[in-house]
Protein backbone atom coordinates (compact mmCIF):
# COMPACT_ATOMS: atom_id res chain seq x y z
CA UNK A 1 0.00 0.00 0.00
CA UNK A 2 2.97 2.54 0.89
CA UNK A 3 4.31 1.96 -2.65
CA UNK A 4 0.87 2.56 -4.08
CA UNK A 5 0.68 5.56 -1.97
CA UNK A 6 4.47 6.85 -3.35
CA UNK A 7 3.43 5.89 -7.08
CA UNK A 8 -0.06 8.23 -6.18
CA UNK A 9 1.77 10.95 -4.84
CA UNK A 10 4.53 11.23 -7.74
CA UNK A 11 1.71 10.40 -10.67
CA UNK A 12 0.19 13.66 -9.03
CA UNK A 13 3.03 15.77 -8.74
CA UNK A 14 3.77 14.74 -12.28
CA UNK A 15 7.06 13.30 -11.14
CA UNK A 16 6.16 10.65 -13.32
CA UNK A 17 3.98 10.45 -16.48
CA UNK A 18 1.89 7.78 -18.50
CA UNK A 19 1.23 9.27 -22.02
CA UNK A 20 -2.38 7.93 -22.31
CA UNK A 21 -3.90 10.86 -24.19
CA UNK A 22 -0.55 10.43 -27.08
CA UNK A 23 -1.54 6.99 -27.39
CA UNK A 24 -4.72 7.36 -27.63
CA UNK A 25 -5.00 5.56 -31.20
CA UNK A 26 -3.54 2.51 -29.46
CA UNK A 27 -6.56 2.20 -27.15
CA UNK A 28 -9.28 3.27 -29.71
CA UNK A 29 -7.75 0.52 -32.09
CA UNK A 30 -7.97 -2.10 -28.69
CA UNK A 31 -11.36 -0.95 -28.49
CA UNK A 32 -12.47 -1.24 -31.88
CA UNK A 33 -11.48 -4.48 -31.67
CA UNK A 34 -12.91 -5.36 -28.50
CA UNK A 35 -16.32 -3.57 -29.78
CA UNK A 36 -15.99 -5.53 -33.07
CA UNK A 37 -16.30 -8.87 -31.11
CA UNK A 38 -19.06 -7.62 -28.95
CA UNK A 39 -21.23 -6.56 -31.81
CA UNK A 40 -20.65 -9.91 -34.04
CA UNK A 41 -21.10 -12.31 -31.16
CA UNK A 42 -24.55 -10.07 -30.31
CA UNK A 43 -25.38 -10.74 -34.38
CA UNK A 44 -24.45 -14.06 -35.00
CA UNK A 45 -24.88 -15.77 -31.35
CA UNK A 46 -27.51 -13.41 -30.40
CA UNK A 47 -28.22 -13.07 -26.42
CA UNK A 48 -29.88 -15.95 -24.38
CA UNK A 49 -32.97 -14.58 -22.43
CA UNK A 50 -34.27 -16.05 -19.72
CA UNK A 51 -37.38 -17.03 -18.98
CA UNK A 52 -38.59 -13.87 -17.81
CA UNK A 53 -37.88 -12.81 -21.53
CA UNK A 54 -38.66 -15.58 -24.07
CA UNK A 55 -41.75 -16.94 -21.95
CA UNK A 56 -42.15 -20.29 -20.27
CA UNK A 57 -42.31 -22.46 -16.80
CA UNK A 58 -39.88 -23.01 -14.90
CA UNK A 59 -39.36 -26.05 -12.26
CA UNK A 60 -37.11 -26.30 -9.19
CA UNK A 61 -36.49 -29.63 -7.24
CA UNK A 62 -34.68 -29.32 -4.17
CA UNK A 63 -32.74 -32.22 -3.23
CA UNK A 64 -33.42 -34.08 -6.45
CA UNK A 65 -31.75 -37.56 -6.70
CA UNK A 66 -32.23 -37.91 -10.65
CA UNK A 67 -29.44 -36.37 -13.22
CA UNK A 68 -29.86 -33.82 -14.75
CA UNK A 69 -29.75 -36.06 -17.91
CA UNK A 70 -32.26 -37.90 -16.89
CA UNK A 71 -34.34 -35.08 -15.72
CA UNK A 72 -33.92 -33.64 -19.67
CA UNK A 73 -35.26 -36.85 -20.76
CA UNK A 74 -37.94 -36.94 -18.27
CA UNK A 75 -38.91 -32.91 -19.36
CA UNK A 76 -38.87 -33.37 -23.07
CA UNK A 77 -40.73 -36.56 -23.33
CA UNK A 78 -43.75 -34.74 -20.86
CA UNK A 79 -43.84 -31.78 -23.10
CA UNK A 80 -42.82 -32.85 -25.96
CA UNK A 81 -40.19 -30.30 -26.91
CA UNK A 82 -36.64 -29.12 -25.98
CA UNK A 83 -36.30 -28.18 -22.37
CA UNK A 84 -32.76 -26.63 -20.34
CA UNK A 85 -31.88 -28.16 -17.30
CA UNK A 86 -29.25 -26.86 -14.72
CA UNK A 87 -28.07 -28.12 -11.25
CA UNK A 88 -27.35 -25.18 -9.05
CA UNK A 89 -24.35 -25.86 -6.25
CA UNK A 90 -26.74 -26.66 -3.56
CA UNK A 91 -28.11 -29.58 -5.57
CA UNK A 92 -31.24 -27.89 -6.64
CA UNK A 93 -32.27 -29.12 -10.46
CA UNK A 94 -33.82 -26.63 -12.43
CA UNK A 95 -36.03 -27.14 -15.40
CA UNK A 96 -37.31 -24.99 -18.20
CA UNK A 97 -39.76 -25.55 -20.88
CA UNK A 98 -42.20 -23.95 -23.56
CA UNK A 99 -45.10 -22.08 -22.28
CA UNK A 100 -47.39 -24.16 -20.46
CA UNK A 101 -51.05 -23.84 -19.38
CA UNK A 102 -51.47 -24.13 -15.71
CA UNK A 103 -52.80 -27.77 -16.29
CA UNK A 104 -49.82 -28.98 -18.31
CA UNK A 105 -47.53 -27.26 -15.77
CA UNK A 106 -49.41 -29.37 -12.92
CA UNK A 107 -48.96 -32.39 -15.04
CA UNK A 108 -45.43 -32.27 -15.61
CA UNK A 109 -44.74 -31.19 -12.09
CA UNK A 110 -45.77 -34.82 -10.89
CA UNK A 111 -44.13 -36.18 -13.71
CA UNK A 112 -40.63 -34.60 -12.54
CA UNK A 113 -41.58 -35.29 -9.00
CA UNK A 114 -41.20 -38.79 -9.42
CA UNK A 115 -39.01 -39.24 -11.85
CA UNK A 116 -36.32 -37.03 -9.13
CA UNK A 117 -37.71 -38.78 -6.07
CA UNK A 118 -39.68 -35.95 -4.22
CA UNK A 119 -42.69 -34.83 -3.09
CA UNK A 120 -44.99 -32.96 -6.01
CA UNK A 121 -45.69 -30.29 -3.10
CA UNK A 122 -41.96 -29.76 -2.99
CA UNK A 123 -41.82 -28.48 -6.77
CA UNK A 124 -41.48 -25.24 -7.46
CA UNK A 125 -43.05 -24.49 -10.71
CA UNK A 126 -43.30 -20.44 -12.44
CA UNK A 127 -45.08 -20.16 -15.41
CA UNK A 128 -44.20 -16.66 -17.08
CA UNK A 129 -45.21 -15.47 -20.42
CA UNK A 130 -44.30 -13.68 -22.79
CA UNK A 131 -45.38 -10.46 -22.41
CA UNK A 132 -43.93 -9.82 -19.03
CA UNK A 133 -40.40 -9.83 -20.21
CA UNK A 134 -41.62 -7.38 -23.07
CA UNK A 135 -42.50 -4.64 -20.38
CA UNK A 136 -39.51 -4.86 -18.53
CA UNK A 137 -37.45 -4.56 -21.54
CA UNK A 138 -39.75 -1.80 -22.32
CA UNK A 139 -39.56 -0.34 -18.62
CA UNK A 140 -35.06 -0.77 -19.00
CA UNK A 141 -35.67 1.23 -22.38
CA UNK A 142 -37.10 4.38 -21.47
CA UNK A 143 -35.49 4.47 -18.20
CA UNK A 144 -31.93 4.34 -19.78
CA UNK A 145 -33.28 7.03 -22.47
CA UNK A 146 -34.33 9.00 -19.73
CA UNK A 147 -31.03 8.57 -18.09
CA UNK A 148 -29.34 9.72 -21.34
CA UNK A 149 -30.85 12.47 -21.65
CA UNK A 150 -30.67 14.20 -18.28
CA UNK A 151 -26.67 12.90 -18.28
CA UNK A 152 -26.27 14.82 -21.27
CA UNK A 153 -28.05 18.35 -20.20
CA UNK A 154 -26.03 17.98 -16.83
CA UNK A 155 -22.91 17.31 -17.90
CA UNK A 156 -23.11 20.00 -20.88
CA UNK A 157 -24.38 22.75 -18.64
CA UNK A 158 -21.57 21.56 -15.97
CA UNK A 159 -18.72 21.21 -18.21
CA UNK A 160 -19.24 21.29 -21.80
CA UNK A 161 -20.55 19.75 -24.96
CA UNK A 162 -17.72 17.90 -25.39
CA UNK A 163 -17.19 16.39 -22.45
CA UNK A 164 -21.01 14.84 -22.70
CA UNK A 165 -20.42 13.93 -25.81
CA UNK A 166 -16.86 11.85 -24.57
CA UNK A 167 -19.20 10.32 -21.69
CA UNK A 168 -21.97 9.30 -23.67
CA UNK A 169 -19.05 7.55 -25.97
CA UNK A 170 -17.79 5.55 -22.97
CA UNK A 171 -21.64 4.85 -21.85
CA UNK A 172 -22.12 3.05 -25.39
CA UNK A 173 -18.76 1.74 -24.93
CA UNK A 174 -19.17 -0.11 -21.63
CA UNK A 175 -22.91 -1.30 -22.79
CA UNK A 176 -21.96 -2.46 -25.78
CA UNK A 177 -19.20 -4.48 -24.64
CA UNK A 178 -20.97 -5.73 -21.33
CA UNK A 179 -23.92 -6.74 -23.98
CA UNK A 180 -21.12 -8.39 -25.77
CA UNK A 181 -19.52 -10.57 -23.32
CA UNK A 182 -22.93 -11.96 -22.67
CA UNK A 183 -23.71 -12.83 -26.00
CA UNK A 184 -20.51 -14.19 -26.53
CA UNK A 185 -20.39 -16.62 -23.40
CA UNK A 186 -24.05 -17.29 -23.47
CA UNK A 187 -24.51 -16.21 -19.90
CA UNK A 188 -28.60 -16.08 -19.33
CA UNK A 189 -30.02 -12.51 -19.69
CA UNK A 190 -32.40 -12.07 -16.75
CA UNK A 191 -34.30 -8.92 -14.67
CA UNK A 192 -31.34 -9.27 -12.80
CA UNK A 193 -28.85 -8.54 -15.55
CA UNK A 194 -30.88 -5.40 -16.89
CA UNK A 195 -30.98 -3.90 -13.24
CA UNK A 196 -27.25 -4.30 -12.81
CA UNK A 197 -26.84 -3.16 -16.57
CA UNK A 198 -28.82 0.04 -15.89
CA UNK A 199 -26.40 -0.08 -12.39
CA UNK A 200 -22.60 0.31 -13.87
CA UNK A 201 -24.40 2.85 -15.79
CA UNK A 202 -23.73 5.43 -13.11
CA UNK A 203 -20.69 4.09 -11.47
CA UNK A 204 -19.09 4.38 -15.34
CA UNK A 205 -20.08 7.64 -15.59
CA UNK A 206 -19.52 8.66 -11.95
CA UNK A 207 -15.16 8.01 -12.25
CA UNK A 208 -15.28 9.88 -16.21
CA UNK A 209 -16.87 13.00 -13.92
CA UNK A 210 -14.34 12.44 -11.86
CA UNK A 211 -11.37 12.61 -14.37
CA UNK A 212 -13.16 15.29 -16.47
CA UNK A 213 -13.42 17.57 -13.32
CA UNK A 214 -9.70 17.42 -12.65
CA UNK A 215 -9.28 18.22 -16.53
CA UNK A 216 -11.42 21.32 -16.18
CA UNK A 217 -8.96 21.86 -13.31
CA UNK A 218 -6.12 21.79 -14.86
CA UNK A 219 -7.28 23.66 -17.95
CA UNK A 220 -8.49 26.60 -16.80
CA UNK A 221 -7.49 29.30 -18.56
CA UNK A 222 -5.15 26.93 -20.66
CA UNK A 223 -5.21 29.60 -23.84
CA UNK A 224 -3.69 32.72 -22.07
CA UNK A 225 -0.14 30.71 -22.18
CA UNK A 226 2.07 29.19 -24.03
CA UNK A 227 3.75 26.25 -22.73
CA UNK A 228 1.25 23.49 -21.69
CA UNK A 229 -0.78 21.89 -24.60
CA UNK A 230 -4.47 21.01 -23.59
CA UNK A 231 -3.62 17.37 -24.65
CA UNK A 232 -0.63 17.42 -21.98
CA UNK A 233 -3.13 19.11 -19.07
CA UNK A 234 -5.33 16.25 -19.93
CA UNK A 235 -2.79 14.03 -19.92
CA UNK A 236 -1.53 15.27 -16.23
CA UNK A 237 -5.10 14.88 -15.17
CA UNK A 238 -5.51 10.91 -16.20
CA UNK A 239 -2.06 10.13 -14.47
CA UNK A 240 -3.47 12.50 -11.00
CA UNK A 241 -6.65 10.40 -11.19
CA UNK A 242 -5.11 7.30 -11.77
CA UNK A 243 -4.57 5.62 -8.72
CA UNK A 244 -8.11 6.65 -7.26
CA UNK A 245 -9.89 5.34 -10.54
CA UNK A 246 -8.13 2.03 -9.49
CA UNK A 247 -8.53 1.97 -5.86
CA UNK A 248 -12.00 2.82 -6.35
CA UNK A 249 -12.65 0.04 -8.89
CA UNK A 250 -10.90 -2.82 -6.69
CA UNK A 251 -13.03 -1.58 -3.64
CA UNK A 252 -16.30 -1.92 -5.71
CA UNK A 253 -15.09 -5.13 -7.32
CA UNK A 254 -14.54 -7.14 -4.06
CA UNK A 255 -18.24 -6.87 -2.70
CA UNK A 256 -19.15 -8.20 -6.15
CA UNK A 257 -16.40 -10.72 -6.09
CA UNK A 258 -17.96 -12.17 -2.92
CA UNK A 259 -21.43 -12.52 -4.15
CA UNK A 260 -19.86 -14.39 -7.00
CA UNK A 261 -18.20 -16.90 -4.98
CA UNK A 262 -20.42 -16.62 -1.48
CA UNK A 263 -23.70 -15.63 -2.86
CA UNK A 264 -23.47 -18.18 -6.13
CA UNK A 265 -20.95 -20.05 -5.79
CA UNK A 266 -21.73 -21.90 -2.06
CA UNK A 267 -25.26 -20.44 -1.25
CA UNK A 268 -26.30 -21.25 -4.85
CA UNK A 269 -28.13 -18.01 -5.69
CA UNK A 270 -28.94 -17.72 -9.19
CA UNK A 271 -30.16 -14.02 -9.09
CA UNK A 272 -27.36 -13.02 -7.05
CA UNK A 273 -24.86 -14.61 -9.80
CA UNK A 274 -26.81 -12.81 -13.01
CA UNK A 275 -26.68 -9.22 -10.82
CA UNK A 276 -22.81 -9.80 -9.64
CA UNK A 277 -21.74 -10.97 -12.74
CA UNK A 278 -22.83 -8.28 -15.25
CA UNK A 279 -21.87 -5.57 -12.35
CA UNK A 280 -18.10 -7.16 -12.21
CA UNK A 281 -17.98 -6.59 -15.99
CA UNK A 282 -19.36 -3.47 -15.80
CA UNK A 283 -17.51 -2.03 -13.60
CA UNK A 284 -14.03 -3.04 -15.44
CA UNK A 285 -15.49 -1.94 -18.62
CA UNK A 286 -15.99 1.74 -16.52
CA UNK A 287 -12.76 1.97 -15.23
CA UNK A 288 -10.77 1.13 -18.92
CA UNK A 289 -13.51 3.50 -20.59
CA UNK A 290 -12.73 6.54 -18.29
CA UNK A 291 -8.84 6.51 -18.25
CA UNK A 292 -8.20 4.75 -22.38
CA UNK A 293 -11.48 6.43 -24.00
CA UNK A 294 -13.57 9.27 -22.57
CA UNK A 295 -11.21 11.79 -21.61
CA UNK A 296 -8.69 11.01 -25.22
CA UNK A 297 -11.87 11.27 -26.84
CA UNK A 298 -12.39 14.54 -25.47
CA UNK A 299 -9.12 15.91 -26.27
CA UNK A 300 -9.61 14.90 -30.07
CA UNK A 301 -12.32 16.99 -30.01
CA UNK A 302 -10.77 19.89 -28.45
CA UNK A 303 -7.99 19.81 -30.92
CA UNK A 304 -10.25 20.17 -33.58
CA UNK A 305 -11.43 23.86 -32.48
CA UNK A 306 -9.42 26.96 -33.60
CA UNK A 307 -8.41 28.35 -29.99
CA UNK A 308 -6.97 24.73 -28.97
CA UNK A 309 -5.02 24.66 -32.31
CA UNK A 310 -3.75 27.92 -31.82
CA UNK A 311 -2.49 26.73 -28.74
CA UNK A 312 -0.84 23.53 -29.48
CA UNK A 313 0.97 25.88 -32.51
CA UNK A 314 1.73 28.54 -30.24
CA UNK A 315 3.61 25.68 -27.59
CA UNK A 316 5.50 24.24 -30.07
CA UNK A 317 6.90 26.96 -31.89
CA UNK A 318 8.13 27.92 -28.34
CA UNK A 319 9.29 24.72 -27.78
CA UNK A 320 11.02 24.80 -31.23
CA UNK A 321 12.92 27.76 -30.28
CA UNK A 322 14.42 26.62 -27.12
CA UNK A 323 12.48 29.17 -25.01
CA UNK A 324 10.89 25.71 -23.17
CA UNK A 325 12.21 22.57 -23.04
CA UNK A 326 9.70 19.84 -24.25
CA UNK A 327 7.87 18.25 -21.23
CA UNK A 328 9.15 20.84 -18.58
CA UNK A 329 7.47 23.96 -18.74
CA UNK A 330 8.40 25.89 -16.02
CA UNK A 331 5.72 27.93 -13.36
CA UNK A 332 7.49 31.31 -14.02
CA UNK A 333 7.33 30.82 -17.51
CA UNK A 334 3.62 30.29 -17.61
CA UNK A 335 3.12 32.90 -15.61
CA UNK A 336 4.60 35.61 -18.30
CA UNK A 337 2.79 34.10 -20.76
CA UNK A 338 0.00 34.18 -18.98
CA UNK A 339 -0.75 37.63 -18.73
CA UNK A 340 -4.03 39.21 -20.18
CA UNK A 341 -3.65 42.06 -23.09
CA UNK A 342 -4.70 44.13 -19.45
CA UNK A 343 -1.83 43.06 -17.61
CA UNK A 344 -3.82 41.13 -15.41
CA UNK A 345 -2.93 37.01 -15.21
CA UNK A 346 -5.11 34.89 -16.49
CA UNK A 347 -5.65 31.32 -14.29
CA UNK A 348 -3.61 28.18 -15.61
CA UNK A 349 -2.35 25.02 -14.34
CA UNK A 350 0.62 24.08 -15.05
CA UNK A 351 2.39 20.58 -14.78
CA UNK A 352 3.67 20.20 -10.66
CA UNK A 353 7.01 18.60 -11.57
CA UNK A 354 8.24 21.60 -14.15
CA UNK A 355 8.32 23.90 -11.25
CA UNK A 356 11.49 22.96 -10.18
CA UNK A 357 13.21 21.72 -13.10
CA UNK A 358 14.75 24.90 -14.12
CA UNK A 359 18.62 25.62 -12.77
CA UNK A 360 18.26 28.60 -10.21
CA UNK A 361 20.17 31.13 -10.47
CA UNK A 362 20.60 33.56 -7.42
CA UNK A 363 23.36 35.98 -6.29
CA UNK A 364 26.26 34.11 -4.38
CA UNK A 365 26.10 35.81 -0.76
CA UNK A 366 29.41 37.46 0.34
CA UNK A 367 31.16 35.41 3.29
CA UNK A 368 30.54 36.91 6.81
CA UNK A 369 34.01 37.64 7.50
CA UNK A 370 34.28 39.59 3.76
CA UNK A 371 31.09 41.66 4.90
CA UNK A 372 31.55 45.04 6.69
Amino acid sequence: MSRLGGLGHKLYAGEVSYDFVGRRRTWYIISAVILLVAIGALVFRGLNFGIEFRGGADFSLPNATCSVEDARSTAEEATGAQVIVTETASGTVRVQTEELTPAQSSDVAGILADACGIPKDEVKAQVVGPTWGAEISGKALQGLVIFLLLVTIFLSIYFEWRMALGALVALAHDLVITVGIYALTGLEVTPATVIGLLTILGYSLYDTVVVFDKVKENTRGITGQSVMTFGEAANLAINQMLVRSINTSVVALLPVVAIIVVGAGLLGAGTLLDLAVVLAIGMAAGTYSSIFIATPFLVTLKERSPEIKALQARVLARRKQGRVPTGAPTAAGAAADSEEPDGSSAPVSIDPSAAGSAPRNQPRRRPRSRRK
